[in-house]
């Protein structure tokens, strides 16, 4: 097993169920959506399969001629209904601080925009090194092998395909719609059952590394 980069790790976030619960502000969000369209959309069940881009989400609701302006006019309203009522994840801060105490680096990669990423983060108060936005799966991989990431953090199964093919150790944490063994079976290296067990979980690995 390789040591960190640079003697200290470069480690992933996915974004929603991972660091920020915003469950409640996408469920508002859809429902002004509905408001202004007429196009009815089930927000729980949205909610509960969150992960995939928007515009997959959006293809169950919506004609497809129509789903680009839906997407559109989602994340004009999202800043206004989602933003303001973001919360991190449990233990979320607490993880990331494990990555700054080992003088490390923190990647967040996530489907939902760069620029709605960055102002959740900055809602619930945690500071990333690199935000990129808009990428699920195999597009989060390239973005992962372009930083030099070592570990990937996330809740769904196109984040453990991300972290393969990104040549990270891929962690999964069983906080959004994904079981311990849908992680595994996807290619997950570690499963956690909540966050709270990453930082000792990375304490040890990069005692084991070095």
């Amino acid at each position: 097993m390789p040591s960190w980069n640079a003697s200290a790790p470069v480690v992933g976030f996915d974004l929603d169920l991972t660091l920020l619960d915003a469950r409640a502000g996408i469920r508002a969000t859809f429902a002004a959506l509905t408001g202004e369209t007429g196009v009815t959309v089930d927000a729980d069940l949205a909610v509960s399969r969150l992960g995939p881009p928007l515009e997959s989400e959006l293809a169950h609701w919506f004609p497809a001629a129509q789903v680009p302006a839906a997407a559109a006019r989602f994340r004009e309203l999202y800043a206004v209904h989602a933003i303001p009522v973001s919360r991190p994840m449990p233990d979320a801060r607490a993880a990331v601080d494990a990555v700054r105490r080992l003088a490390g680096r923190v990647v967040v990669v996530t489907a939902k925009s760069t620029s709605l990423a960055q102002a959740s983060l900055d809602r619930i108060g945690i500071a990333a090194d690199v935000v990129e936005g808009a990428l699920f799966a195999g597009t989060k991989g390239v973005a992962l092998r372009a930083h030099r990431v070592d570990v990937f953090v996330g809740d769904h199964l196109g984040d453990m395909i991300g972290a393969r093919e990104g040549g990270a150790l891929a962690v999964g944490v069983t906080t959004g719609p994904c079981s311990a063994g849908d992680l595994q079976t996807a290619g997950a290296d570690v499963v956690l059952a909540r966050l709270g067990e990453f930082p000792p979980w990375l304490l040890g690995e990069d005692t084991r590394r070095r």
